[in-house]
Formats: structure tokens, C-alpha cells, sequence
């Protein structure tokens, strides 16, 4: 199936994902269907990362409520020395009707604490339908102080979205992963401990989340979270729609409570910036 014929990618979606593959530190469900604020989203916004922390080796399954009590106090523990955190990552959107990878995306990501909130930037570098089509398409995702800011040097774009009400469930969503407790994250999805799988040779802790909110199952009903149990650190995550639609987020490089630039959350606008600010 050639390009002309694959499905378009939903704008507010793809906003949404950008967030998922990203984050639950500060633990908050998952805005799926955060609502008609996020409509206006441009095309090849991406998401995000998430957290928890569980046993190591094997590939069983378990239901053992003290083995998944035990994954999510280790995530309370990092979630309360939290400081910052930054991985490279890839970010490959799947499409059901056609059985295909339509969209991936390359970059880095960077989380700090900044008071009570979480601040996210992604930095995309590189898109295409697959990894082998990549091309430089620079593009800088900022969420703090409860707004997403989204700069695209070419058309030198700024669009901002101002989260308002829907602001607790997206954050919950852009820290899911990087600095997230078990407690919060028991507060937005029902958890389930599945055993562990090998990825990218790291034993990681398989968890599998059910949104708790009817609002966000709509959109993304299932998520599985990958983590690494020395860092305590989401090393893959996957997000899956109603449709049977995912998104695969794949960290690497990761790095954690070491310094980071102010400059890094700070988009790198021009004089002659043009500023869309969508609504409704």
C-alpha cells in the first residue's frame, strides 16, 4: 500500500501520543480524549514516557499482588529523589487498517522537576513512513506551567495549547514514566504485573494499565509500560486505541539526575515568529 493510500493520522492524536510515549512521573491518566481544546493540533506531533519499576529476568507471568506492590513502592521511591531525566527516542505510530507503520519519529527527551510540576521538552529530529525514510524534520515540544508549546523552525510556527481543565490528566500523562509514583499511577489505571521481557538486553518489568477514566479508555484503552529495574526508568512503552492502533516508544541512552541546561526548555523562536493559539 503506497503513501497516497494510507489513513491519516488524527491531529489531536497525534498531540496526545506525543505525551504518552512520554511520561507518568507525577501520575495522572493518560488525556486520550482530552478533549475539543486539542483538535487543532498540527500533523507529525508526537508523543512520549513512562515509569514504574519491577523484578528482573525471566519471561513469566504474575499476578502476585506483593511482586506488583513491591514494583510500584520502588517507583515511589525514585519518584520522591526525582530531579531530572533524558533519553533518545524513536516513535513508531502503527495503523491497523492498513497493517502498517505510517509515521516515525526520531529525538531526544528531557524531563525536570521545576517546583510541584514536571517540565517536558522533546526535540524532534528526524521523521519519515519508516526508519529507512527518516529526513531532518526539526521540531521542539515544550510542556510546562500547563500549557504545549510546539515550535517548527520551517514555517517558523509557535502553536500553543492551553490545557486548562484538562491540565491534571495530560501531566499525568507526560511524566508517565520519568518520575511517576506507584501511587499516582494506581490512581489514574487498574495495574496489572506481567512477568518480564528482555528489550534491548535489559530484563524489564512488564506492566500492563487500564485507564480508570471512561473519558481516556475511548481513545487509548490499553498500555504497557517496559521498566528497567536498576534505573528504575521506562525503556519502552506501547499505547493501544480502541481501532487496535498503537504507538511503540522505544528509549535508549537514558540518563538520569544529571544537570541540564536551562537553555534546553526554551524554544528558540525568531523576531518574525508566527503564534497560533487553536481553540474548540
Amino acid at each position: 500500500m503506497g503513501a497516497r493510500d494510507r489513513v491519516p493520522i488524527g491531529l489531536r492524536m497525534k498531540l496526545l501520543w506525543l505525551f504518552l510515549s512520554v511520561v507518568v512521573v507525577s501520575g495522572a491518566p493518560v488525556p486520550s480524549g482530552a478533549g475539543a481544546d486539542l483538535r487543532g493540533a498540527p500533523q507529525n506531533f508526537d508523543c512520549s514516557f513512562l515509569r514504574a519499576f519491577g523484578a528482573a529476568t525471566g519471561a513469566q507471568k504474575s499476578d502476585d499482588p506483593l511482586t506488583l506492590e513491591a514494583i510500584l513502592k520502588k517507583m515511589d521511591a525514585v519518584s520522591a529523589s526525582f530531579t531530572t531525566a533524558q533519553a533518545e527516542f524513536e516513535w513508531d505510530n502503527y495503523q491497523r487498517v492498513i497493517d502498517e507503520i505510517v509515521d516515525v519519529q526520531t529525538g531526544t527527551i528531557f524531563y525536570r522537576r521545576s517546583g510541584k510540576e514536571i517540565q517536558m521538552m522533546a526535540e524532534v529530529k528526524k521523521a519519515g513512513e519508516s526508519a529507512d525514510s527518516l529526513k531532518p524534520e526539526p521540531k521542539y515540544v515544550l510542556f510546562s506551567e500547563g500549557k504545549i508549546r510546539m515550535y517548527q523552525p520551517k514555517p517558523d510556527q509557535l502553536t500553543v495549547y492551553d490545557l486548562g481543565k484538562d491540565r491534571a490528566d495530560l501531566e499525568s500523562y507526560v511524566v508517565l514514566g520519568f518520575g511517576g509514583s506507584g501511587q499516582d499511577l494506581q490512581k489514574a489505571f487498574d495495574v496489572k504485573y506481567q512477568g518480564t521481557e528482555t528489550i534491548n538486553g535489559v530484563a524489564a518489568a512488564k506492566l500492563e494499565l487500564t485507564p480508570k477514566s471512561e473519558k481516556v479508555r475511548k481513545n487509548y484503552n490499553r498500555m504497557i509500560l517496559w521498566i528497567d529495574p536498576e534505573m528504575g526508568i521506562s525503556v519502552q512503552q506501547q499505547f493501544f486505541t480502541p481501532q487496535g492502533d498503537y504507538r511503540l516508544c522505544k528509549n535508549s541512552a537514558i540518563k538520569v539526575k544529571e544537570k541540564i541546561d536551562n537553555d534546553v526548555f526554551k524554544l528558540k523562536t525568531t523576531g518574525k515568529t508566527q503564534t497560533l493559539s487553536p481553540r474548540g
